[in-house]
């Protein structure tokens, strides 16, 4: 997926490597505190879950990316806060209702892979499809 440079130019800095604003720094102490909850509970989820899942490919990946330690940590937060979301049990559209359950999570997967996608690595989808296909 491919990020969009910003205004300034191509030779200019990605959105994820500016300076943050005290309402990202919360949001990202909020990811840091989600991350152990993510390790424990994504691979459960996504077994329940993703081999129906359209986006199973992007989430796997963004899983890989997120716990990568050379993941710069803004990205690493933003992609946690994506994969809380998926794997708690509170919802906006709750998971089982059929064909509508996950749009949101789509939609915030989405959304945080337009933010930070240039981070998700060819290793990265590599190993999502390496492990998908397992």
């Amino acid at each position: 997926m491919s990020h969009a440079s910003n205004a300034d130019g191509p030779d200019c800095e990605p959105d994820w490597k500016k300076r943050m604003s005290r309402q990202e720094m919360q949001t990202i102490r909020k990811a840091a505190r989600d991350e152990r909850t993510v390790k424990e509970k994504f691979w459960e989820a996504l077994k329940r879950l993703a081999r129906g899942l359209p986006f199973t490919e992007d989430l796997v990946a963004a899983y890989y990316c997120a716990f990568d330690p050379a993941t710069d940590f803004k990205v690493k937060a933003t992609l946690l806060g994506a994969l809380a979301y998926f794997v708690l049990p509170i919802d906006v559209i709750p998971d089982a209702l059929p064909l509508i359950g996950f749009t949101d999570d789509a939609a915030v997967l989405a959304l945080a892979l337009k933010t930070v996608g240039d981070a998700i690595t060819k290793a990265h989808r590599d190993k999502a499809r390496d492990t998908l296909k397992a």
